[in-house]
């Protein structure tokens, strides 16, 4: 006679030997997923914060002055004219459609050491006093052909009335003039006939 344990036996062990290992890989693939979920959330959490520094760079004005400023200042050690003439271009550009205002010191109108005052203080932190009569005590005199690009030059216009402009090299200087903010030639006979002196504010 045969037992029962010994029928059931065999069958206990197909039976246990066939079942599904479903729990293994259910696990691994909930540990992958976890995985994949925690380098999907490191990649958005580093573009959300890409995007914000982006809009912070792009609201805060005072942020991208400070950041253009260090970039001109780690430039200027390396080639010092070359990046002095890409400071006062890039307030040229911001300021050449500006018309002249005698007294005015904003875009809605600005005169001529307004122009220069705010060109030092603005690209080079260099603070230079409000009056042409004042600026012309500035800094150290130079003579007219030893001119370099920075240089302020000074004009007497009328028996009062006094002229600056800063010399951009190749004999030209950027001022705001009566027809507003431009480049001229310091060879063109109005300012030759009314050139005054030089100032170096910056070596």
């Amino acid at each position: 006679m045969i037992k029962p344990l010994m029928v059931l036996t065999p069958l206990l062990f197909i039976f246990v030997g066939c079942q599904p290992k479903q729990d293994v890989y259910v696990e691994n693939t909930t540990n992958i997923e976890k995985k994949n979920d925690s380098i999907s959330t490191i990649k958005n959490t580093h573009k959300e914060t890409l995007t914000q520094d982006k809009k912070l760079l792009t609201k805060d004005s005072s942020i991208q002055k400070e950041y253009k400023k260090l970039i001109i200042e780690a430039n200027i050690k390396q080639d010092p004219t070359l990046s002095r003439n890409e400071a006062f271009m890039e307030f040229y550009n911001e300021w050449k459609n500006v018309k002249y205002r005698f007294g005015g010191n904003s875009k809605r109108g600005i005169d001529c050491s307004a122009f220069t005052q705010r060109a030092f203080k603005e690209k080079f932190d260099v603070k230079i006093p409000r009056t042409t009569w004042t600026q012309v005590k500035s800094g150290k005199a130079v003579k007219k052909s030893e001119l370099i690009l920075g240089d302020l030059v000074f004009f007497k216009t009328g028996k009062r009335d006094r002229h600056v402009g800063i010399y951009m090299g190749d004999g030209t200087f950027m001022h705001a003039s009566i027809k507003g903010v431009k480049f001229t030639k310091l060879n063109k006979p109005f300012y030759k006939k009314t050139y005054w002196t030089s100032r170096r504010i910056i070596n």
